[in-house]
């Protein structure tokens, strides 16, 4: 039986997980006892035939003072040779208060207290699974189809893990810099298509756009020393304990030169297939939000 603790911050996306989980046949338990977890564990290992082959247990902040009883809990199912998987899923603190309040639910920590006195106590108790965490999934920037990407790459297809979420944002200058970027490269060097005349209702999405960008020697060479220095940084990233990257590629408007480089950025890290990789165009489409 493969056994997954499914935990994290309140609000970074634990229930959803769980879902999937459920979703992938997996026999799911949210917010069990912790004292009963051993009981919970030897009823599904000794279940007889394929009905119950995969479960999972969601744990977090409302198990209150028996959260402290946890790290004995899988103690005791480490010496009795159950084997186990610690999912942790976390968030940055703003988009947790941020969803919080568009949720419209109290945080379990923060009683009526504010939200961010919650998250702070809480990354506090859960530091310790964090820890011992197997896979660590920043849901900051996931959308939830993301999200079911990474569960199911993990724990339906087996594939290999990294605790890192890559985003490849692109962007336009006018309309500011990214507050949450981590990297930001400027492209506004390279032939604007803006200035051709049949180029500038099209993006970087469009073909004639991509090609028109990519068909120059100075293009191609920044293309391949991107390539080269986020391949090499992003593993010392890890090392560090990042889970969340967020590199941000800009042109003037975001729509043709930045559009094209992200792609270009995206479909190389892609191909690595050892992290979870996701591609936003922020201001694609402001330009003809703004003539109309």
């Amino acid at each position: 039986m493969r056994l997954v603790i499914v935990t994290g911050l309140s609000g970074a996306g634990k229930t959803t997980a769980l879902k999937m989980l459920e979703d992938a046949r997996y026999f799911c338990v949210d917010n069990l006892p912790i004292p009963l977890m051993g009981k919970f564990v030897s009823l599904m290992a000794g279940s007889q035939g394929e009905e119950v082959q995969n479960a999972a247990i969601g744990i977090d902040a409302r198990s209150g003072r028996a959260l402290d009883e946890l790290e004995v809990e899988l103690d005791k199912l480490s010496r009795l040779g159950q084997k186990f998987e610690i999912l942790f899923l976390d968030a940055d603190d703003r988009v947790l208060v941020k969803r919080y309040k568009e949720s419209r639910r109290s945080h379990p920590l923060a009683m009526a207290g504010r939200v961010d006195e919650g998250i702070r106590q809480e990354r506090k108790k859960m530091e310790f699974l964090k820890e011992r965490a197997d896979y660590i999934i920043d849901t900051t920037h996931l959308l939830t189809r993301e999200l079911r990407k990474e569960i199911d790459r993990i724990f339906v297809d087996n594939g290999k893990f990294r605790n890192m979420v890559i985003s490849v944002l692109s962007f336009g200058f006018k309309y500011g810099i990214p507050e949450d970027a981590d990297l930001v490269f400027d492209v506004r060097f390279l032939p604007n298509p803006y200035y051709v005349d049949e180029l500038r209702p099209h993006t970087g999405m469009d073909e004639d756009v991509y090609q028109y960008v990519m068909d120059n020697q100075v293009a191609r060479e920044f293309a391949v020393k991107l390539e080269d220095m986020v391949k090499f940084l992003i593993p010392n990233y890890v090392k560090e304990g990042k889970t969340s990257l967020v590199i941000a590629i800009g042109c003037t408007g975001g729509k043709h030169r930045s559009v094209t480089l992200a792609r270009v950025l995206y479909d190389r890290l892609l191909e690595t297939k050892e992290y979870g990789i996701r591609l936003e165009h922020r201001d694609i489409g402001k330009d003809a939000l703004l003539k109309k």
